[in-house]
């Protein structure tokens, strides 16, 4: 996962202007799609591993494909984009700031 956010309504200008606007969230993500196996090899000491081994599990994956999805209010005019950077801008969190910047400059 990359960063998300919500974006509320009351960051477009067209919101005053005819009010058909609806809140949303945008996303970076990635999906992998393959062969999953467990991995049970390890170098840790056996105690360590004993203590540890209903926690975690290995994970290997054979990727056949990726699949990227990308919505980070590029259906948006300059103007509404412009709000909800200054709004994502505002947040407290990385989160916030990250998708702030792509926003601002979008993958394209």
């Amino acid at each position: 996962m990359g960063p998300q956010a919500y974006i509320t309504p009351s960051w477009y200008p067209s919101k005053a202007m005819h009010g058909k606007v609806v809140p949303t969230w945008n996303y970076v993500t990635v999906h992998a799609h393959g062969r999953a196996r467990a991995v049970q090899d390890t170098d840790a000491p056996r105690d360590f591993i004993q203590q540890k081994i209903g926690a975690i599990v290995g994970i290997e994956i054979s990727i056949d494909r990726l699949e990227g999805r990308v919505k980070v209010s590029q259906d948006k005019d300059e103007a509404d984009r412009a709000g909800v950077v200054k709004g994502l801008s505002q947040g407290p969190d990385s989160e916030s700031q990250a998708m702030a910047n792509l926003v601002h400059s979008p993958i394209r």
